[in-house]
């Protein structure tokens, strides 16, 4: 199960326990903001994409939506999500839970503008019912990040 594959990465740091687990599910950003009494623009969700052979996972802030051009410009491909079995399939995680922690090799990680304004984000933790809260530095530290990119609009 994939939020046992991010328990024992964040292990390794000491961090296990800052993750938490619901009894209600948090697999969408409005559900995930009432399981943390948190406004939703502070849930981290992970959107995974396909480019050209590479997958790609932006974090990007609740609020926030994919700005096609914007995608293009920086990546030179059009934004092509992954369906739900290629997500679970090519980066480790089921949708709901997809996170940047604990991702098969070679999956890439980008961390979107729109988090920016926050102090803490909340992202999941690769299951329908988790999250952690971490700071942006710390989400720099654990995601394994690229870049900083600027892919999003509406927020």
């Amino acid at each position: 199960m994939a939020i046992e594959k991010v328990k024992e990465y964040f292990r390794e740091y000491g961090m296990e326990e800052r993750i938490q687990e619901f009894d209600v599910s948090s697999a969408t950003v409005e559900l995930a903001a009432a399981a943390l009494h948190c406004e939703p623009a502070r849930i981290a969700k992970t959107l995974s994409f396909m480019a050209g052979d590479q997958v790609l996972l932006i974090v990007a802030a609740g609020d926030a939506k994919i700005d096609n051009p914007k995608y293009k410009a920086q990546f030179g491909k059009k934004a092509k999500m992954l369906s739900p079995e290629e997500a679970e399939t090519l980066v480790g995680h089921a949708v709901g839970g997809v996170c940047p922690f604990a991702v098969k090799e070679g999956v890439r990680v980008y961390l979107d503008a729109s988090l920016k304004r926050f102090t803490t984000v909340f992202p999941a933790c690769g299951s329908a019912n988790s999250a952690i809260e971490l700071t942006i530095p710390e989400l720099e530290q654990y995601s394994g990040y690229v870049e900083w990119v600027d892919v999003c609009k509406g927020y």
